[in-house]
């Protein structure tokens, strides 16, 4: 028998965890965003979750006390090799709210989200101190960092995954998903059409650099203005940033202008200038599926915010498969089937 588990959703921008958490089973019936925009676009795709906008420092959290889970992707800033990385010291560091909200509401679990940078050099030790706390809490814990693509998204995309659910430190560990894509995936291709464009244009232009930075591959390197890069359509497209916009963001080559050249400049033909031919930049549409959102998702917001929303999303299918592993990991103890009654599965 299917289970429905109630969930709460922190710092949830547009929702990406959220969906993957229904699809998995959960009933979302809460959500925290301080963004308004991110609120508009979560109301429209959740309309049956209460969404609280504003400051995640103004809310007690036992309200929600024994919910079956808490899950969230606090503000990853801090820990971002694309940022200034000033890790626990930066006033964006949403993870100890996090913690404050797993003590206050004392779930059954919880599912945190954040950048792969926080498990690398002196941000390691934030990491460890953090996993301390949520054992204090009565937490059996976990992590590992996943790639996005390795579960079907066509997208290059690390992130860490920590989850903790309550028992003594002898009890089962959480264990992740297998990858079902590790060996196969999914190419930007499959949602890019380079000829037809879906969604509201982007007409930011992309030019040839002046001072190319050539690399042996023709996609890596710097050849073109800006921080978008092209996608090469044959293989998962490269991390999606919240900082797309404009000439950040990713582009599609249309002409074939790409390979050919990268060839040129390896023969040694001088730099070109200009416009290049046939080159696009993605869509908002185009880029919300790359990051595993369904055809037709409402965002809400000008462009930068909702390319925003889109960037900075947990991808839901990949939210699906951690979903499905805590709601299968929960239906197989005893404390919890008894507390649901008798409905959960109990191992074979």
């Amino acid at each position: 028998m299917l289970l429905t588990l109630d969930a709460l959703d922190l710092f949830a921008g547009a929702g990406g965890l959220s969906l993957g958490l229904e699809a998995a089973g959960f009933s979302v019936v809460g959500a925290i965003e301080v963004d308004a925009d991110a609120c508009a676009t979560y109301r429209a795709n959740h309309p049956r979750a209460a969404v609280l906008e504003g400051d995640i420092a103004g809310i007690d959290f036992r309200a929600w006390r024994g919910i079956a889970l808490i899950a969230g992707g606090p503000p990853c800033q801090p820990f971002s090799v694309g940022g200034k990385r000033l890790a626990a010291g930066d006033a964006r560091n949403g993870i100890p709210e996090f913690v404050r909200a797993v003590s206050e509401a004392s779930p059954e679990a919880f599912l945190l989200e954040n950048v792969a940078g926080l498990t690398a050099g002196a941000k390691r030790a934030y990491l460890l101190e953090v996993l301390d706390q949520f054992e204090a809490l009565g937490y059996v814990v976990a992590w590992q960092v996943l790639q996005a693509a390795d579960y079907g998204l066509p997208q290059l995309r690390r992130r860490l995954f920590v989850v903790g659910t309550k028992g003594r430190r002898t009890a089962v560990r959480f264990r992740f998903p297998a990858p079902a894509h590790a060996r196969e995936w999914a190419s930007a291709g499959t949602v890019l059409d380079p000829r037809r464009p879906a969604g509201e244009p982007n007409n930011a232009i992309i030019t040839y650099a002046r001072h190319p930075s050539l690399r042996p591959g023709p996609y890596h390197g710097h050849l073109y203005n800006g921080g978008g890069r092209p996608i090469e359509l044959a293989r998962p497209a490269p991390t999606l940033l919240a900082s797309m916009g404009g000439n950040k963001t990713p582009w599609v080559d249309t002409l074939g202008i790409v390979p050919h050249y990268h060839a040129h400049l390896l023969a040694g033909g001088a730099p070109r200038e200009g416009l290049v031919p046939g080159a696009r930049r993605i869509t908002v549409e185009e880029a919300a599926r790359l990051q595993g959102f369904r055809p037709g998702t409402f965002f809400s917001g000008g462009r930068s915010s909702r390319y925003r929303q889109v960037g900075n999303a947990v991808p839901p299918p990949l939210a699906e498969s951690l979903g499905q592993a805590v709601k299968e990991h929960l239906a197989r103890r005893p404390r919890y089937a008894a507390r649901l009654g008798g409905q959960a599965r109990r191992p074979g």
